[in-house]
């Protein structure tokens, strides 16, 4: 279990300027995370270079961009695009011959999915392809990029890479039971997980979210060493997540959403970067709060979470701009619904005993309870349905928010080499947030 420190201080060092390179290893699809960082490294005045997961053809093959999504990718980043595909996992690899772990699971049903039973030593087989092949596309990417990086210049990489559900159609229904489903339809997380489907998932889920950072980190030695020879300096981050303290009666304490399957794979990514960290390279894990994204929708009530942030922005000395993040929110609310009343009602569920059951760090991740899903997917459904409009919620709001803190602490927080796995909380995002708006 990685060693819990939260980041308590906005940091001010300033290395990277202009003629630095800002490496981003992963592809913006939406808006998330990683857009908070490009916008700082931007602002810095640094050359932003990118790489593309490529496409799939009909039969399944992977391959670069076409012309016209290359401009296209390169536009959505405002960078340079080296073109050679970097899509990690391994669920659509195999020998050549031989089926993938996407073909193996095809015929997998809801009746069925919990009995159905892979052969682990043809899914190895898939799993070194796989390897093999983003490893080597790797090096070939960072032959190119090395091309781009002038002498003297510091370069920052940011890994972005997430994910690795493999594409089958039942998947989906699952995930609905686990992460949806209360009542008669709560399914439990522990179930996926004890089954060959949840055990393949999360091999799957540590060779994106985690694996890749490695890959990252060797394939760059190179450029690294040229870079630090010539007197530059190179930074390493990724996107964790492991909980976030929140305001909870008024103190900030560690919570958690459940169940977060991919939370394995997180606690690996930490601790590759703990082994870097140890010879010498500079790689930190941010683990960030809780947000609404694109690929977060499934987890219904990951977003409750948020609601605090407002409690911590005037805690932490906002004035007017806090006041106006208030009214902003209350805007959105159906009449005669108070945002008081809305923080109120989390409050009361955060303080309840099944809530504070599962605010355990040395047991993360939990398996969710149906206690848990009809309390927490209640509680979502019900603060939803106090919106004026479904598409305009509180929590898109607050999750530009947190989009707009992370950017500058994690910039200067890598900077300022503070340590290899560092938590951002409630507490240093508001604090961010509020100086940056004085």
């Amino acid at each position: 279990m990685t060693e819990y420190k939260a980041l308590r201080h906005i940091p001010q060092a300033n290395l990277f300027r202009q003629g630095d390179v800002f490496v981003l290893f992963g592809e913006l699809f939406g808006r998330g995370y990683a857009n908070g960082l490009i916008d700082e490294a931007r602002a810095a005045g640094m050359t932003i270079l990118g790489i593309t997961v490529g496409r799939r053809n009909d039969d399944g093959t992977l391959r670069a961009l076409t012309p016209e999504e290359h401009a296209e990718a390169e536009a959505k980043l405002g960078g340079r695009i080296v073109n050679v595909p970097l899509m990690a996992g391994f669920d659509m690899d195999a020998p050549p011959g031989e089926q993938n772990p996407t073909e193996m699971l095809s015929g997998i049903t809801l009746k069925s999915w919990q009995e159905d039973k892979l052969d682990w030593t043809k899914i190895e087989a898939c799993r070194t392809a796989g390897v093999q092949r983003f490893t080597q596309s790797a090096q070939d990417v960072m032959a190119e990029i090395d091309k781009l990086i002038p002498d003297g210049a510091n370069v920052f990489f940011a890994h972005t890479m997430a994910g690795g559900i493999p594409k089958i159609k039942a998947f989906l229904a699952i995930a609905n039971r686990i992460y949806k489903g209360r009542g008669d339809r709560f399914m439990s997380s522990r179930a996926l997980l004890d089954s060959d489907l949840g055990k393949l998932i999360l091999m799957n889920f540590d060779e994106v979210s985690a694996n890749t950072l490695k890959y990252l980190i060797d394939a760059s030695a190179a450029i690294r060493a040229r870079v630090e020879a010539k007197g530059g300096q190179v930074r390493y981050t990724a996107y964790g997540y492991h909980g976030t303290e929140i305001l909870i009666g008024g103190e900030y304490v560690w919570q958690t959403y459940t169940n977060y399957t991919q939370g394995y794979a997180k606690m690996r990514l930490e601790s590759i970067a703990e082994a870097a960290w140890a010879q010498g390279v500079t790689a930190t894990v941010f683990n960030c709060p809780e947000i609404r994204t694109n690929s977060s929708d499934i987890f219904v009530g990951v977003e409750l979470s948020l609601f605090p942030l407002l409690l911590a922005l005037k805690k932490e000395g906002g004035g007017a701009w806090a006041q106006e993040q208030w009214d902003i929110c209350q805007e959105l609310l159906g009449e005669g619904v108070s945002l008081q009343s809305i923080l109120d009602k989390l409050e009361a569920y955060l303080q309840t005993a099944t809530s504070t059951s599962f605010r355990n760090f040395d047991a993360w991740p939990m398996d969710n309870t149906p206690e848990l899903a009809d309390l927490m997917i209640g509680t979502s459904d019900e603060i939803t349905s106090l919106h004026t409009d479904k598409k305009a919620l509180i929590t898109d709001h607050l999750s530009a928010l947190v989009l707009e803190g992370t950017g500058p602490l994690m910039f200067h927080g890598a900077a300022e080499k503070i340590a290899p796995v560092l938590w951002l909380n409630h507490d240093i995002i508001a604090r961010q947030l509020n100086a940056l708006h004085q």
